[in-house]
């Protein structure tokens, strides 16, 4: 089958712990911050959530599916009771699960989520599963996120496929090991790029600056090629850049405090281009995206506020005056 949309990257169940005792400490450089519990006691939690086939590529593909796009997930994970939820649950949101590939003897990720007044700390850990594009036919989009360490030989496939296939339009997400991976070595991704989308840390970190001048943040990485840039800022809001026009966002009204984090840039990125896919502008796009970011965040886990196409628009349609777009 010819899919719309189809994702590559990694899947993971995320298992929430939402902690009852913390404390946030701001470290030396002011800026950034530590959690911290006592040492060698017993600590109390609220709760445990499980969040099964999350990760940046499957919240996308997830996100994609629910705004109709026929969808299809490239990805790895173990012959486990694990992995078998997350078929479970890709299936569940009309993603097509052709292109996950099953690994006898290797166990599917699984993640911890600290979470503490409606921020997380989360623990990683990805199994080395060997990476291959499958045989399938051109989509109109791949959406590419969290190749992982050690993907050179992936990304080289990869490469190939898309040089066979150029009519392919690509958004690219970089995940940790892509932002810190020096961007020589992804300049033929870059160049080939539709919709670049991170957030404006990751982005001066592609870029090896302490400047956090937005401007100049998406004119640096539009020079590595991608044709529309966009630079998230959490609760902040959220730009965009062509080339030539930059625009901004703010955030859609809260209807209650954010209860998790967890998945907001996601669902700001796959919504993005899920609009530009279905032929919306870049301001159209840009208005769409914060509205999924701020329905994920009142649930736990990346998945469960992912809007549909007609609640997306129902809520453009009620924004208030203050959801504006400005041409900066």
């Amino acid at each position: 089958m010819k899919y719309d949309f189809v994702a590559i990257g990694d899947i993971v169940t995320d298992a929430f712990i939402v902690l009852r005792e913390a404390e946030v400490h701001e470290k030396m450089d002011h800026v950034s911050k530590e959690i911290c519990v006592s040492w060698g006691t017993k600590i109390p939690y609220e709760k445990v959530i499980v969040c099964p086939a999350v990760g940046n590529a499957s919240n996308a593909a997830v996100a994609a599916a629910r705004l109709g796009l026929n969808t299809a997930f490239v990805t790895n994970q173990g012959d486990d009771d694990v992995g078998e939820k997350h078929l479970e649950s890709l299936k569940k949101d009309g993603v097509s699960t052709e292109y996950v590939k099953i690994h006898p003897g290797i166990s599917t990720n699984y993640h911890y989520v600290l979470s503490f007044k409606g921020e997380r700390t989360i623990l990683i850990k990805h199994e080395k599963f060997p990476r291959h594009i499958p045989d399938m036919p051109a989509p109109k989009w791949v959406y590419l996120s969290s190749f992982g360490e050690e993907s050179e030989s992936f990304q080289e496939e990869l490469k190939n496929y898309l040089d066979i296939h150029p009519e392919i339009k690509i958004t690219f997400q970089p995940g940790v090991f892509e932002v810190r991976l020096e961007k020589e070595k992804l300049a033929w991704l870059y160049g080939r790029t539709e919709v670049f989308v991170c957030n404006i840390e990751e982005a001066q970190a592609i870029l090896k600056t302490p400047d956090r001048d937005i401007k100049k943040l998406a004119e640096g990485i539009g020079a590595l090629g991608p044709k529309i840039v966009c630079l998230t800022d959490g609760p902040s809001g959220a730009y965009a850049y062509s080339g030539k026009e930059l625009w901004f966002i703010p955030p859609y009204p809260d209807p209650a405090p954010p209860l998790d984090r967890t998945g907001a840039g996601d669902a700001f990125a796959a919504t993005f281009s899920v609009a530009i896919a279905l032929g919306k502008t870049i301001p159209e796009a840009l208005a769409w995206g914060p509205i999924n970011s701020m329905s994920v965040v009142q649930y736990y886990g990346a998945q469960e506020g992912l809007l549909s196409r007609e609640k997306i628009e129902e809520y453009l349609k009620n924004a208030p005056e203050s959801y504006q777009l400005k041409k900066l």
